[in-house]
This record gives C-alpha cells, structure tokens and sequence, in this order.
C-alpha cells in the first residue's frame, strides 16, 4: 500500500496510547490449533487445515492457508503475559481444533487439543480466572452440538473444573452454559452461553424451540439478575447476525436469532457487554430499542488462526493472529476502551514474531469509551466519513486486506454492524443499494481507486 494512497492517509489520523489505569481483561478467540503443521517442502503435506490447497514458503509461526501452529498459540498466550501479566480475568470464546473433515479428528482428538489449551493457559496464568465458552469446532462431530447431557460436555467440564464453581458445572453438563458471580463480586455477573445450539448448521437442534432450555435459564438468570441489582456479562462463541465479509450470511437459524433479539431488548439494562468470537473478523454488532436508541453493543474478537475462509464468495478472507485488551470500570462494568494486538505474520516468518498495538478504539474512533452510546457513534462514523470506514475495514481483517472498502463493501459492514434482525438486515442492504444507485452519476466522476460496482 503506497504511504500517498488515501486508505493510508485515513489510517495516519488514528493515534495510538497508555493503558489507563482501570480493570482490565483479555478475550481470546478460535485458536484453531493445527497439531500436524509443518514446514514441509511438499506444499500439499504443510498442513491438513489447507484442505486441497497448496501452501508455498510455509513459515514457523504459520501460513494465510493454516490454522495456528504451536508456535503461534505459545506466542500469543506468552505475549499476553508480557503486555498484562496479571489481568482481572480472560474471556476465551472457542474453537480450538482445525478446519478439517471430521474423520480426521474423532472425540478423543478433539478433547485432546482442548486439553492442550487449557494446560497453556493455566501454565501461564496460574492465578487467572477464565471464562470459558465451546466453539462449533470443540466437539465432535464438528458444530453438532446436542440438546442435552452427553460426554463431550461432562469431559470439557473435567478440564475446566479448575475454573468453574460447583454450581456450574450441573448447567455445564445439561448445555454447556453456565453464570457465576463475575470474580465472585456482588453485583456483577458473567454468563457463558453455549450459542452453537442455534446454529444453522447444527443438525439436532432444527426442530427445536428452545434447546437445553437455555432461553428459559437465560431469561430467569437475567430477570434475577434485575432483582439483585446486578451488571452482567454475556459470552459465547457463535454470534447472532449477519456476517459483514459475505452478504445475506447469518449463523443462528432465523427463530433463534428473533428469540435472542427479544431477550436483549427486553433485559439490556443489565447487560454491560456481549463477547463473542466465530467470524475470525474484528467486528461489532449494535442492538436498538423499538425507538432506535442505541442500547447494547456485541464486540466481535479476531481470531488467532490466520486461516483463510474457504466460504464460497468471500474475498481476502484471511486475517493476522489478534488478541485483545478491554479496559472496563470495576463497578459498573462499562467498557472504557479496547486494544487489539497483532502479529503480522508476514513479517514474523521473515524476522520472527513482534506482536504490535494495532489500534486503540477511544483514540482510533475518536470516542470517549466503548458503550452502546458510543458504539453506535461509531457506526455513524463509518456511515459518513470515509476514513473512519476505511480504518474500520483495515482493522476488520487484523491489517491484513489493506484494499479499498467500496460502496459496496461499506453496505456490507454497515448493515451487518446496525442490523441484527433477518427482516431489518434485509431492508438495510436494499436501502443501501437504491442509494449507491442514487450516488452513480457522481460516482462516475471519481478517481478509479474508489470505484464501485453497483451489481456486487
């Protein structure tokens, strides 16, 4: 990317700073441990994760085409330690085994990688809490995660037990969800959502209304919630919405998706935050009241594996390995700022790994903190001022895609950010498109670095 080019002089305008002095806690997601990769000089036999696609100059912390080697996990989870060594707590949102077909894998393969993972981060954060959630690749068969008690959760409990209350662990078994005290404190809450139960490719779950009863739970945890007086957390892996890389893509299958928007609306005052991970992209979700005010914000993480999707249609698919600090007020639990991490693995493979600041949001998006409110000023952002968009998009993919984001692109992101409801969605991508139909006289007149496809 040319330093005159206009991406890079929107990108110039974001500044960077200290940590503030407040609570502060990480959030990992899809690890996606490939235990085969090497740096064969067969590129077809790099690793299994590359499905049937050759990887050429296969590096030691790792290839676009793979999911994470060892070395990369180890890196990450050590860097955490030297950027916060004593963080309030982690966030780890799933998916830990590597994209490949299910044969390859098998229960005891799959346990076994989540085995791994855990002990790294037990051996590194000794004394740290973690909150953990399943990803649709941490059970097997991959994303057929059931309605009910089996071993798969019973096991992942066991791993977890070091970090799990007693309580938990009955809910755990049922569903793979679970809620505890946030660090044992009056008043706060976390509650660990096992999502992959409405995922669209979840095959066990298709005909049913509310699987493991997880929505009961969920709303009588939250309505407790209300009574005590408690601020909350919600994590889970898969994420409701639509996917901002390929249009018309959710994850939760439609009924699902209303159900989860309902709670949300009718809960949110109580709700500090939402985590989830599942798209490997760096993202936000916003959800609205029936007036349109802003009154929660989901933070999308990016992922650690660099795997490039393989989902038909999406184009730069790939993304450097991210992790991220969110800075949140001990006592409300509002999140004050967030910092994202990054290893350009490019440059890692040719000099060894230097994990950078990527951005900070307060100081990028010019926000005063990372509630509803300011979410949703950020999204205005991007909806009116170029640069804001285009940072926006370069942080999506952990500065890997340092291309243009189009007009087309932008509805993309837009609407995928401002709309969680199917039927809203929907509208939004038509609006935008009569819009760019509206812009095309004036688009036509532009420099062909911005040009725009009015049929994408």
């Amino acid at each position: 990317m040319s330093l005159t080019s206009p991406t890079a002089l929107c990108l110039l305008l974001s500044g960077y700073g200290a940590l503030a002095l407040s609570g502060h806690f990480w959030h990992i997601t899809d690890l996606h441990w490939d235990p085969h990769y090497n740096m064969s000089n067969d590129p077809k036999s790099v690793c299994p994760s590359s499905g049937s696609q050759a990887v050429h100059n296969a590096g030691r912390w790792g290839d676009y085409l793979c999911d994470s080697p060892w070395d990369l996990i180890n890196s990450s989870i050590y860097t955490m330690r030297h950027i916060l060594p004593d963080p309030d707590f982690i966030l780890w949102t799933g998916d830990d085994t590597p994209h490949v077909p299910n044969e390859e894998l098998g229960e005891e393969k799959v346990l076994d990688i989540i085995a791994n993972l855990t002990h790294i981060l037990q051996e590194v954060f000794p004394d740290t809490k973690v909150y953990s959630a399943m990803g649709n690749h941490d059970f097997h068969p991959k994303s057929q995660l059931p309605a009910g008690e089996n071993p798969g959760y019973i096991r992942t409990a066991e791993l977890w037990e070091r970090w799990l209350e007693s309580s938990s662990v009955e809910t755990f078994r049922k569903g793979a969800y679970y809620t505890e005290r946030l660090l044992n404190k009056t008043g706060q809450r976390m509650i660990v959502l096992n999502t992959n139960l409405y995922y669209n490719n979840n095959n066990l779950t298709v005909d049913l209304q509310d699987p493991a009863d997880q929505f009961k739970w969920l709303e009588e945890v939250l309505t407790s919630a209300a009574a005590s007086k408690e601020k909350v957390y919600i994590i889970g892996h898969v994420p409701p919405g639509f996917f901002e890389k390929k249009r018309h893509t959710s994850w939760f299958r439609g009924r699902f998706n209303e159900r989860y928007l309902e709670i949300i609306r009718k809960h949110h005052p109580v709700i500090a935050g939402q985590f989830f991970g599942h798209q490997h992209t760096d993202t936000f979700h916003m959800f609205y009241n029936n007036s349109g005010s802003p009154i929660s914000a989901m933070f999308l993480a990016p992922g650690i594996t660099p795997w490039k999707t393989t989902l038909s249609g999406v184009k730069n698919g790939a993304n450097n390995p991210g992790i991220r600090v969110f800075e949140y007020d001990h006592t409300t639990l509002l999140i004050k700022d967030i910092v994202t991490y990054y290893l350009n693995l490019t440059h890692a493979n040719l000099a060894g790994p230097r994990w950078e600041k990527e951005y900070r949001l307060t100081e990028s998006f010019r926000v005063p903190d990372a509630s509803a409110r300011s979410m949703h000023e950020v999204l205005r952002q991007m909806e009116t001022d170029d640069c804001a968009l285009q940072r926006h998009y370069r942080f999506n993919s952990v500065s890997y895609d340092l291309s243009h984001c189009d007009w087309a692109c932008r509805a993309d992101h837009v609407c995928s950010i401002r709309e969680v409801d199917f039927s809203s969605y929907e509208k939004c991508v038509v609006t935008e498109g009569v819009t760019l139909l509206s812009l095309a006289p004036v688009l036509l007149l532009l420099p062909a670095t911005l040009s725009w496809d009015p049929m994408m």
